[in-house]
């Protein structure tokens, strides 16, 4: 079905409302002005009647108010960094208009219970979290991955999304303030953040914004879960046959936790991590995959303290980021992370120009630095390029505290094995490889766009093993691997969540190739998706639907997530 027909006097009276609310240079209608956010990072896209950038809570609210007035189906966006299209429309079948909201202009991060905790506003980034919490000698849930490239902080809450920290689980709190429609269609705020701001809506958001409250009026910390405290004892139990984590766990799933914008967020509060103060990097190589599981476990079970990060890399995925993740290497490396968000505004910049040229040539952004890349002398330190020339599955392993002696007692007795070997990296060393683990998210992508001559397209799938699979490494049958001109598997090695990209050969079909790998994660008793969320690539499961229909019963907020219906009230 397509959008119904609405009058251009109705959406011009709406525009106009919402230009009174936020200022006219903030209500974007142009499509080359919309097409960053009506497209997502790797999949989906589709039209969208305007783009809203609020500045305010108070004004978030009130383009809510008017979206809902309107009967316009309202699509939260933040850093539109997802994987699976889930914070931008998903084709032109909706029997709404979409108006997309954007908040990365409400940015704000409030320390609070001296440091031990934060409250974050919609467009606080992962990035912009770490640099407040420096000064508290604290850490946020995720300090790996996506903060590099401006992810945000209530996105992470949103989709539960894992992060590659072993200790701390995926990103929840059940502590939130959000909107929301009830079933008889009201617009109602729920104050769920454990802070006393006051009755009124605009009050509230008012007084939130402003940081005005005294430490009598918060919840005590701990009284209500603000992270996933329990998951470090959770991993640990390596003979479940069940998931360490994925997305439609329903113990995970509460008010903004896993919403997938079925509501409204306005501010998120989060539990903060004392870092170690010493940590030492192991990276190991071995030949058989089993040898890499029976580490696993005995570090699960026997260690007293256990990996802060533990990544997992296949020589061929290796390859492909040496290859096609180098620029973003080096970037990152010689750049920092703070400037990375101006980079890939620049980088959509000048795809954005691009657009408008006859021909429209594809990929000119990468085509560019993936050349100024090849400028640049080898990036990667010598005995990791060796370890990848002798073995094909790669562990790289960051301890800390007392788990440095342990896992050095221990790697002394079982290497170097028939099949493996471990080195303790130097302090650059450790760094490259967690950063040349990290680009290989990216470098399918590129491939793609440099390639596309080769390529029919990407099958990006997350999964989560079973904590008790011993026979973790893939293994296709030659009817799904012929299909197949690249593989990629990386991912969270203790948490049992493994990332595999398909690079599809042309001419062959992306879909039906998906459902096929779906197919058989079915029969291995995996879960799908890990920490990446349904978004409209993945059906939601029944858990999932369950709670998105009961957060937003009018099917209003960010209909069709998870392949779930698109009009109103379910219908």
């Amino acid at each position: 079905m397509a959008q119904r027909h609405v009058s251009s006097a109705d959406a011009a009276e709406l525009i106009a409302r919402l230009r009174a609310i936020v200022g006219q240079r903030h209500v974007l209608v142009r499509e080359s002005a919309t097409r960053p956010f009506r497209q997502g990072f790797r999949f989906g896209g589709g039209p969208c009647l305007a783009v809203v950038r609020p500045g305010t809570l108070v004004e978030q609210w009130r383009v809510l108010q008017a979206c809902v007035a309107a009967d316009r189906i309202v699509i939260f966006q933040a850093a539109n960094t997802g994987l699976t299209g889930g914070s931008t429309p998903d084709g032109a079948d909706y029997d709404r208009e979409v108006v997309i909201v954007s908040t990365l202009r409400i940015d704000g991060v409030q320390v609070i219970v001296g440091g031990r905790q934060v409250i974050c506003l919609p467009g606080a980034t992962l990035y912009g979290l770490e640099r407040a919490l420096k000064p508290y000698g604290r850490e946020p849930h995720s300090v790996i991955g996506s903060s590099c490239i401006g992810a945000s902080v209530l996105g992470g809450v949103c989709n539960n999304s894992g992060g590659a920290l072993v200790r701390r689980g995926p990103a929840y709190t059940e502590l939130a303030l959000f909107a929301r429609r009830t079933d008889e269609g009201r617009l109602e705020l729920v104050n769920h953040l454990g802070v006393q701001l006051g009755n009124d809506p605009e009050e509230i958001l008012e007084r939130l914004q402003r940081g005005d409250y005294r430490p009598e009026d918060l919840e005590p910390a701990g009284a209500r879960r603000a992270s996933d405290d329990g998951y470090m004892d959770h991993v640990r139990q390596v003979d479940a046959a069940t998931p360490a984590r994925f997305n439609a766990d329903p113990t995970r799933l509460r008010d903004a936790a896993g919403s997938a914008g079925k509501v409204a967020v306005f501010a998120v509060r989060l539990d903060t991590f004392e870092p170690e103060a010493a940590t030492q990097v192991f990276y190991v190589g071995s030949n058989d995959p089993g040898e890499l599981g029976r580490l696993r476990r005995h570090m699960l079970q026997s260690f007293a303290a256990l990996p802060i990060a533990a990544e997992y890399i296949h020589r061929d995925a290796f390859d492909l980021a040496a290859a096609y993740g180098k620029d973003m290497f080096l970037a990152i490396r010689h750049l920092g992370t703070d400037r990375l968000p101006a980079l890939f505004r620049w980088k959509a910049r000048v795809d954005d120009l691009v657009q408008r040229l006859p021909g429209r040539p594809s990929g000119v952004s990468d085509r560019l630095m993936q050349a100024i890349g090849r400028l640049f002398p080898a990036h990667l330190p010598p005995r990791m390029v060796e370890f990848r020339r002798r073995y094909a599955h790669h562990l790289i392993l960051r301890m800390g505290g007392e788990g440095i002696a342990e896992a050095r007692g221990y790697f002394a007795s079982a290497f170097p094995s028939a099949s493996g070997e471990v080195f303790e990296c130097t302090a650059e060393e450790g760094e490259a490889a967690f950063l040349h683990r990290f680009v290989a998210a990216g470098a399918a992508i590129r491939y793609r766009t440099l390639q596309a001559a080769e390529v029919e397209d990407i099958v990006a799938l997350d999964i989560a093993l079973r904590r008790n699979d011993e026979k973790w490494f893939e293994v296709l049958p030659p009817e799904i691997d012929r299909a197949i001109l690249r593989k990629m598997y990386y991912g969270h090695f203790f948490c049992h969540v493994f990332h595999q990209d398909y690079i599809v050969r042309k001419g062959e079909d992306p879909l039906a190739l998906e459902h096929a790998m779906w197919a058989l994660l079915d029969q291995r008793g995996a879960e799908y998706p890990a920490e990446h969320n349904v978004g409209h690539l993945y059906p939601a499961k029944p858990a999932l639907a369950a709670h998105y229909r009961g957060l937003d019963p009018c099917n209003q907020f960010n209909p069709g997530i998870g392949q779930t219906s698109k009009h109103r009230r379910w219908a």
